[in-house]
C-alpha cells in the first residue's frame, strides 16, 4: 500500500492537471512494483480519471474500479445506474465509458446536486463529520434518480458508504470501494488477469 497525501492529489486536481495526478499514481505504482506487488488497485474513484495518462507506462496492470462496478451491475441485472461522487468524478467519463461498454445506462446528478454532494464529501465526510442532513440530501438525490429510471446507484466515493448503504438508500447501492477490494482479493487468490 502506498499513496501520497490527499492534499497532494487535490492540489493537482484543483488545477485540472490530470497528467500530474497520473504522475503521482505512477510514483506509487513504481514503489509497489519494486517491493513485489503483482497488480495495482486504486480505491479512489476520482483519480481513475488520470489512469489513462500513465497506464502504458505503469510497471504493473491495474484493476479499474469502474470496470469492476460495471461487471457487478451486469451480474445483478441492473440496467441504469445513478452516479454519485465528487464533482470531478461525476463530470468525468470514468464511469460512463465502462458502463456503456457493457450496455448499461447511467444518470448523473444535476449541477446543483453535484455541487452539494461534492461539498458534503470534501467539507464533511473526509473530516469524519457525519450529519443527518447529509444523509437526507443523498437520499433525496438517489430518490430522484430512482424516479428518473435508475435501478441502482454507484457510491463512487470512498467516503459516501460512511453514510449511505442498502439500509438507508432508496436504491440498491454499489459500494465501489468494497467491490474493488473484493475483486482484488479474488485476483490475488485466483491469479486472474486484471483489466487495465
Amino acid at each position: 500500500m502506498h499513496t501520497p497525501s490527499l492534499a497532494e492529489y487535490t492540489a493537482r486536481i484543483d488545477l485540472n492537471d490530470w497528467q500530474a495526478v497520473g504522475e503521482l499514481m505512477l510514483v506509487s505504482a513504481n514503489k509497489l512494483a519494486a517491493i513485489g506487488a503483482d497488480f495495482l488497485i486504486c480505491p479512489d474513484n476520482t483519480i481513475h480519471k488520470a489512469l489513462a495518462f500513465i497506464v502504458t507506462r505503469s510497471p504493473l496492470p491495474w484493476l479499474h474500479i469502474a470496470e469492476v462496478v460495471a461487471a457487478h451491475a451486469v451480474e445483478r441485472d441492473f440496467r441504469c445506474l445513478g452516479l454519485i461522487g465528487t464533482r470531478w468524478l461525476v463530470e468525468s467519463e470514468v464511469y460512463p465509458e465502462k458502463l456503456t461498454a457493457l450496455g448499461l445506462k447511467y444518470l448523473r446528478p444535476s449541477t446543483a446536486e453535484r455541487d452539494e454532494v461534492h461539498r458534503i464529501i470534501m467539507d464533511e465526510l473526509v473530516y469524519g463529520v457525519f450529519k443527518p442532513e447529509a444523509v437526507a440530501y443523498h437520499q433525496r438525490v438517489i430518490g430522484r434518480m430512482k424516479e428518473d429510471g435508475c435501478d441502482a446507484v454507484v457510491l463512487g466515493c470512498t467516503e459516501i458508504p460512511l453514510i449511505m448503504n442498502d439500509a438507508n438508500s432508496p436504491l440498491p447501492t454499489l459500494d465501489s470501494t468494497r467491490l474493488l477490494a473484493r475483486a482484488a482479493l479474488r485476483r490475488a487468490v485466483q491469479g486472474s488477469a486484471p483489466s487495465t
